[in-house]
């Protein structure tokens, strides 16, 4: 597996924290969900077992998207940048090795939602006619400057300055 990530730039270790911190606000709010309709099904004499499912289900998944996929996803997740094309390596089950050629790239966005912010990150999205391919959690003015190099070197103008 790292062998093939050996020559790729990483996504900051703070992903980590800030995917964690997503699946838990994530996890309890559906939890929270599930525990309502229990209560909800107690109270109108209702079957409780579809609560009782959910609720195991969004635990399974809580641990899932706090505990696992984060470290997972921050190990396995490389990208790589050349005059001729930009490429991404993900995935921990099904590997996924992603060539896109500068010549496909249509426009480049910077996106940072709260979380990422907090953290000072944002993402880099590359969009090509068929899929918006997403450079995860780098330092905001690494992503930025990131942005306008793939901007210059697929000549996509910036109409945001």
């Amino acid at each position: 597996m790292e062998e093939r990530l050996r020559d790729m730039r990483r996504c900051h270790p703070d992903y980590v924290k800030v995917s964690r911190i997503s699946g838990i606000i994530g996890g309890v709010t559906l939890m929270t969900a599930a525990a309502a309709y229990l209560l909800l099904a107690q109270s109108k004499g209702w079957t409780l077992i579809p609560g009782w499912a959910a609720l195991a289900l969004f635990i399974i998944a809580f641990i899932w998207f706090t505990c696992i996929e984060p470290g997972l996803t921050y190990r396995t997740f490389g990208f790589k940048v050349s005059p001729e094309q930009l490429e991404l390596a993900s995935g921990y089950i099904w590997l996924s090795d992603t060539v896109v050629p500068m010549t496909r790239v249509q426009h480049v966005e910077l996106e940072s939602g709260p979380l990422l912010r907090r953290y000072g990150l944002a993402e880099v999205k590359v969009v090509t006619a068929a899929k918006t391919h997403v450079i995860k959690a780098l330092e905001k003015t690494e992503a930025e400057q990131l942005k306008f190099r793939i901007g210059e070197l697929a000549k996509v103008v910036d109409h945001d300055e």
